[in-house]
């Protein structure tokens, strides 16, 4: 009998501010290769601008969530991916939240607070160089974009087996 597991991958951003697009076309280019290698039953493979509430939606009573975002640094590394893990049974409370300019960390503290976080979440965080309006993402973003949605099928993949372990 095959394990069912809801598995969330979740592109956030702004197709039309360049490299705040990285979410989205990650997620692209994940149903694209879906037509020929298709996830695991229960895999949900979403778009969202980053609302708390709409994040939170699409993560609840999932087993694994897997958020790619873009992520600004200072200095900024463009095309540096950073992953982070989080167990929700580990996750410590944020020392600080802000009423405005609400994103994932926001997401992610609300989320604990109300109690729907998925059992474990990761972040991939791509740097970006460009968020100016238009479309389309930098060479150097673009360039993460086939290994990020790799690395994604390996940690769904990963998720699956230990699941089956269980």
């Amino acid at each position: 009998m095959p394990i069912r597991t809801r598995i969330a991958v979740i592109g956030v951003g702004n197709a039309f501010r360049r490299d705040d697009g990285v979410g989205w076309a990650v997620i692209a280019r994940l149903r694209e290769r879906a037509a020929e290698r298709p996830p695991p039953t229960g895999t949900v493979l979403a778009t969202c601008d980053g609302d708390p509430a709409r994040l939170i939606g699409l993560w609840e009573r999932a087993d694994l969530a897997v958020v790619v975002d873009a992520a600004h640094a200072h200095p900024a590394r463009p095309g540096h991916v950073h992953r982070l893990s989080l167990d929700a049974g580990a996750l410590e409370r944020a020392r600080t939240t802000s009423s405005h300019g609400l994103g994932l960390g926001e997401a992610v503290e609300l989320a604990r607070v109300l109690g729907r976080l998925p059992d474990r979440l990761v972040v991939y965080a791509v740097e970006g160089a460009d968020t100016a309006l238009g479309a389309g993402l930098s060479a150097r973003v673009e360039a993460v974009v086939q290994p990020l949605v790799e690395d994604i099928e390996d940690e769904i993949v990963r998720h699956r087996d230990a699941a089956a372990r269980r």
